[in-house]
């Protein structure tokens, strides 16, 4: 992947090792993994923030920091693909989940309402309306949301691990053809 372009907006080694808030963690936050941009590190940070995404409430981004950490996977990477979840995506997402829990939990399903229509100018009443809809859908929600985040954990992972294959793949292919035409 293009290292070089992240290199730039991600901080040095020093300056995590320096940073007072960091320090205050100790030698917890100071694995390298957790900074590194390397295949492994960046898929399971990728894995992390798509399951801790679907996590009720605002806890999406420390439950990503709480899995990231024991599991030494790309910190910042977790953190910042929790994100996909707002607004808007929460809905539809929370459907497809429904379906998915609908699909494995048969007969334990009431009838679908459809969510409450999202309204900026009215966000705190919307906020409780989409929590008192996600109660109402019970257990197929509850198992759809799970099933549906470890899909999704798992095809980025593997989507990840892919994609940072076959760019490796392609840039050794393209060094080989300049080499082959120096040669000449």
């Amino acid at each position: 992947m293009p290292r070089k372009f992240f290199r730039k907006y991600l901080p040095s080694h020093e300056s995590i090792r320096q940073n007072r808030y960091i320090a205050l963690f100790g030698s917890l936050l100071l694995h390298p993994n957790l900074w590194h941009l390397n295949r492994h590190s960046v898929a399971g940070g990728l894995a992390i923030g798509l399951f801790a995404g679907l996590v009720p409430g605002p806890l999406q981004m420390l439950t990503a920091a709480l899995l990231a950490v024991p599991l030494r996977v790309n910190l910042p990477v977790a953190l910042a693909t929790t994100l996909y979840t707002n607004p808007l995506t929460i809905g539809p997402l929370y459907v497809i989940a429904y379906w998915i829990g609908t699909l494995l939990v048969p007969g334990d399903s009431a009838p679908f309402v459809h969510p409450p229509e999202f309204d900026w100018s009215n966000f705190g009443a919307w906020l409780r309306a989409l929590f008192d809809w996600t109660l109402s859908l019970g257990k197929p929600l509850a198992v759809g949301l799970v099933a549906l985040a470890a899909g999704l954990a798992i095809a980025g992972y593997i989507i990840a691990q892919l994609a940072w294959r076959a760019y490796v793949v392609r840039a050794w292919r393209r060094r080989k053809e300049k080499r082959a035409g120096r040669d000449v």
